[in-house]
């Protein structure tokens, strides 16, 4: 069974990028290096998951502090926008690390999963429970060492 996560990298203006990070394939990767394999795929790649900042709010028009592709199967463009979500608590602790210049990259996983639910909540989905690993069958008897006796 493959495991699934991501890394991020988080640049000094607040802006980040996230990679999939499938059986732990990015583990051994520094943040330098990262950045390298970031710039390459950006320059190669038309599509980029986050916006800039210029991109106006479909709600209010104003600007966006973050614009992304919700879950794969979802079809949700996620706005994170100052003056339509600053009163949602997972959206505001979000806006409030990004403008902090002293902004600690390695709470931004569980900043970006917290906005993440909270947006697509609103937009009606809701975040499945981590499966359980299935039970291993027990053991076959001749697998099963004798006792001394």
């Amino acid at each position: 069974m493959k495991t699934f996560s991501w890394r991020y990298l988080a640049y000094a203006d607040g802006s980040f990028c996230r990679m999939s990070n499938i059986d732990g394939s990015l583990d051994n990767y520094t943040d330098a290096d990262l950045a390298r394999m970031e710039a390459a795929r950006s320059t190669n790649n038309e599509d980029e998951e986050v916006k800039s900042a210029w991109e106006p709010c479909s709600r209010c028009g104003g600007g966006l502090t973050l614009h992304w592709h919700g879950p794969w199967v979802s079809g949700v463009m996620m706005e994170l926008c100052p003056a339509c979500d600053a009163h949602k608590p997972a959206a505001r602790a979000f806006l409030d690390w990004h403008r902090d210049p002293d902004r600690d990259p390695e709470i931004l996983p569980q900043l970006f999963e917290d906005w993440e639910t909270e947006t697509m909540h609103a937009h009606g989905w809701s975040r499945a429970a981590e499966p359980e690993a299935p039970s291993a069958p027990p053991a076959h008897p001749r697998l099963v060492p004798r006792g001394t006796g």
